[in-house]
């Protein structure tokens, strides 16, 4: 285990503190006071105490949760982005329904190390989700003053209490992680030129590769699937299952929004063809034969519509950020 400590402000901190302390890998939560008027810039005495009343009457402090986690099972880059759904990191001074310097966002890091990491997802992995500029605080952890008893654990203790966060939007937000602008179609001279007549058919005139005579159909290693056609991700081998129909088996797809469903009436059959959201490439058809442990539904794939790569090669081929899918 290699305990960690980052402190988070995001809005009211009765629910920042229950969506982070619901989090697996996050070993305590506490809620507290952050940087208050005297230590912004030219520094004075620190103020060691400081009421909830306070907070609200412009003490200049902002809400905050210190949070207490196991960096090996959750690295603050995912910690940090299950944090970033709560708010809305383009609002300064506004979450919610809530409104006030106290309710500005930030992020406050003891190392340089957490610096680092958090500058990198600020600037490189959030910002480019929003047009408007990112209005999270990056700063050291200045001051931390726990708050009242009566706060700690609040909605806990008040299962009906106020809470800011959207819990049902959050988790869509967790399924949309693989941005469509970073894969784009090429031609289809462009296609036919770079693909195995196979793979052609297959993607651009929805032909079907014999059954047992592909190449996943029972691959068993680590690894990610992507889009022949874009390199868009698709699949983990995390969701992979031995099946006998012959074809790559899938349970879900790693990010539902790069799949896109139309009837299929063919071969005197209804069925639903699957294809690919960036390149419409034509994969196979998703059933709801799968095993109910996974969730029922079974995606039979070609492989003639897949690149596969490996987990060790998926730092070199640019896919890293897709490791902890894995």
């Amino acid at each position: 285990m290699k305990e960690s400590i980052i402190y988070l402000a995001g809005g009211c901190f009765w629910g920042t503190q229950k969506f982070i302390g619901d989090l697996s890998g996050v070993l305590s939560t506490q809620c507290g006071y952050i940087l208050g008027k005297t230590h912004l810039p030219p520094l004075a005495p620190l103020t060691e105490t400081v009421t909830y009343r306070e907070v609200c009457n412009h003490s200049g402090h902002t809400e905050g949760v210190k949070v207490v986690y196991d960096n090996t099972i959750l690295p603050l880059l995912d910690l940090l982005k299950e944090f970033s759904y709560t708010i809305d990191p383009t609002s300064y001074g506004r979450q919610g329904a809530d409104i006030g310097i106290q309710y500005r966002t930030g992020i406050y890091y003891l190392t340089e190390e957490e610096r680092e990491i958090s500058a990198d997802f600020l600037t490189h992995i959030l910002q480019p989700e929003y047009e408007e500029a990112i209005a999270i605080e990056l700063l050291p952890l200045l001051q931390f003053i726990p708050a009242e008893e009566e706060h700690q654990d609040y909605l806990e203790k008040n299962p009906r209490g106020y809470c800011h966060i959207n819990f049902s939007a959050i988790d869509k937000k967790r399924l949309r992680f693989v941005d469509p602008t970073k894969y784009t179609k090429p031609t289809r001279e462009a296609l036919k030129k770079n693909l195995s007549p196979l793979q052609f058919a297959i993607t651009q005139e929805n032909a079907t590769e014999p059954p047992f005579h592909n190449l996943f159909w029972e691959t068993t290693e680590v690894g990610i699937y992507v889009d022949i056609t874009t390199g868009e991700p698709l699949f983990s081998s995390r969701d992979k299952f031995p099946s006998s129909c012959g074809w790559p088996s899938f349970a879900k797809a790693m990010d539902p929004n790069t799949l896109t469903e139309y009837d299929d009436i063919s071969s005197h059959m209804i069925r639903t063809e699957i294809r690919s959201r960036g390149g419409n490439a034509h994969l196979g058809h998703v059933f709801s034969d799968g095993p109910e442990q996974l969730g029922g539904l079974r995606y039979c794939i070609n492989s003639g519509s897949l690149h596969f790569i490996p987990k060790n090669n998926i730092e070199k081929e640019g896919y890293g950020e897709f490791i902890t899918f894995l």
